[in-house]
């Protein structure tokens, strides 16, 4: 199962995270891991390309795990990008169930 977690200071942003593997398919042939990774990382690409937000990330060679972190302010830009990768998230959810995803948010 992939766990996402999104985590929120008063209403902003200051990362998530996603851990796991679904195990819908084998290998190779998982689309919920797929399309969980692309989102994901295409987050964290626009958000490098197109804003000027600093941010820290950790990713795993396997594919398994990434952590991306917002040390300071949020921009209404990178906002709109994790909203964008949440919205994704959740569809993925709504298709494919809780067996394969759980997305769970947290305040820090």
């Amino acid at each position: 199962m992939i766990v996402f977690t999104v985590w929120q200071s008063e209403h902003q942003y200051r990362g998530f995270s996603f851990e796991g593997h679904a195990e819908y398919a084998e290998a190779g042939s998982d689309l919920v891991c797929a399309a969980v990774s692309v989102l994901a990382l295409n987050t964290v690409n626009s958000i490098e390309t197109f804003t000027e937000d600093c941010f820290r990330q950790e990713l795993s060679e396997d594919g398994g795990y990434l952590k991306m972190e917002f040390p300071d302010t949020v921009s209404e830009k990178s906002s709109l990008l994790v909203d964008s990768l949440v919205l994704g998230i959740r569809s993925i959810q709504a298709e494919y169930g809780e067996k394969y995803i759980t997305l769970t948010f947290e305040e820090v």
